[in-house]
């Protein structure tokens, strides 16, 4: 696997400068059928639809943290090579790669960024980070 360049948006409106999709790079990767590792993704922004249609699904209802996978599903529009995001790739990921989206899910529709302020565990220095990819 190659290291992440956080490149610029895959489709964002042109005219409104409005950035929509956020590409990611997963900590550990999906696993597909064949052993490959898809580590690189694209997230767009959630739209209303996309926050109220889960919760009428009953999965939700028997199980309120399934919200977050139907959200993803919804919202996470490539890794790597695989053709279709659904719930069922979502559910494949590894716990870690979940928590990872989930973060970035919240960061950019409700923050409105991927970037965070973190410090250096030997010297201290403070400096900015893009965790949705570097």
């Amino acid at each position: 696997m190659r290291g992440s360049s956080l490149a610029e948006p895959a489709a964002a409106p042109a005219a409104a400068g409005l950035r929509t999709e956020y590409p990611f790079v997963l900590p550990r990767g999906l696993v597909d059928d064949r052993g490959g590792v898809h580590r690189e993704g694209t997230m767009r922004l959630a739209t209303a639809r996309d926050e109220i249609t889960p919760q009428g699904d009953p999965r939700v209802r028997r199980n309120p943290a399934f919200l977050a996978v139907l959200l993803l599903a919804r919202t996470v529009t490539r890794i790597g090579g695989v053709q279709t995001v659904d719930v069922d790739v979502i559910e494949h990921l590894f716990a870690s790669d979940l928590a990872f989206l989930q973060d970035l899910y919240r960061r950019i529709n409700q923050q409105g960024h991927t970037g965070a302020e973190v410090a250096c565990p030997r010297c201290g220095e403070r400096f900015a980070v893009d965790l949705a990819g570097g």
